[in-house]
């Protein structure tokens, strides 16, 4: 028996050649599948956006109220400084305190909290958001 290079060769092309053949097209075809589109990009960054300044609003709104800025000058806190840090926190961060702040909100509201416990939870919001910036 004698091997000659050219038939190892085309040997080798035909099973390459038959192998992907027999292979699905999908299997080639998924890696156009992680393709995002710029217009996907668009809505999630215009989305993330809109949460984002939610988000803002809400804090904002709870440290705006005269109870808040009463309670924070009590506890010897800036409410300047403090409504500055908010706009530092990551948007994992201002949503935690988002959704604190609106629940504190909602309770109070409902009765099921008093002037003292909001102002505790108030002061208690405010210093996380201050220690997590000066952290950074």
């Amino acid at each position: 028996m004698h091997f000659d290079s050219k038939q190892l060769v085309r040997a080798v092309t035909a099973s390459v050649l038959v192998a992907m053949i027999s292979l699905p097209q999908n299997v080639f075809a998924q890696a156009a599948d992680h393709v995002v589109s710029s217009a996907e990009l668009q809505k999630a960054t215009v989305d993330a956006s809109r949460t984002r300044q939610q988000n803002l609003d809400t804090l904002n709104q709870f440290f705006s109220s005269d109870k808040a800025q009463k309670a924070l000058k009590s506890a010897h806190t800036d409410p300047q400084q403090v409504k500055a840090a908010i706009a530092g926190l990551n948007d994992a961060e201002l949503a935690q305190m988002a959704a604190k702040a609106s629940k504190a909100q909602a309770d109070f509201a409902a009765g099921r909290l008093d002037d003292r416990d909001l102002l505790i939870i108030l002061v208690a919001i405010a210093a996380l958001i201050l220690i997590i910036v000066a952290v950074r």
